[in-house]
């Protein structure tokens, strides 16, 4: 696998993280739980992460175990939750990932890419 794809993955894995800091600014956790476009663009943002997160897993395994501190089977648990949960979606969960986990997931895809960058 080339790393221009790795690289592909982990953009679409930064910008989806993003979107969910975006749809969620300025609103608190009952206002969220009240909104069902701001609940649906929320979880398929983090379906989008989990989905990139597998495909990494899958494809750079390499990749996966040299960056234990990403939270890889979480992404991909999400995902699968959210994915086959349907109308059963803990969408508390969903916020409680948004606001605390999101942001630190965006810090570690900004340090790989710091590093990547300088040619480590």
């Amino acid at each position: 696998m080339s790393l221009d794809r790795l690289i592909a993955h982990l953009d679409r894995m930064q910008q989806a993280a993003s979107e969910v800091g975006q749809f969620i600014q300025g609103i608190d956790r009952d206002t969220f739980l009240k909104d069902v476009e701001k609940q649906r663009a929320v979880g398929m943002n983090l379906m989008m992460i989990g989905e990139v997160a597998t495909r990494i897993m899958e494809d750079y395994p390499e990749f996966a175990a040299e960056h234990p501190d990403l939270p890889w089977r979480a992404m991909r648990g999400m995902r699968d939750r959210i994915a086959h949960g349907y109308f059963d979606i803990d969408f508390t969960s969903a916020w409680e990932t948004a606001r605390k986990s999101l942001p630190e997931l965006l810090s570690q895809l900004d340090s790989i890419r710091h590093w990547r960058a300088e040619g480590e």
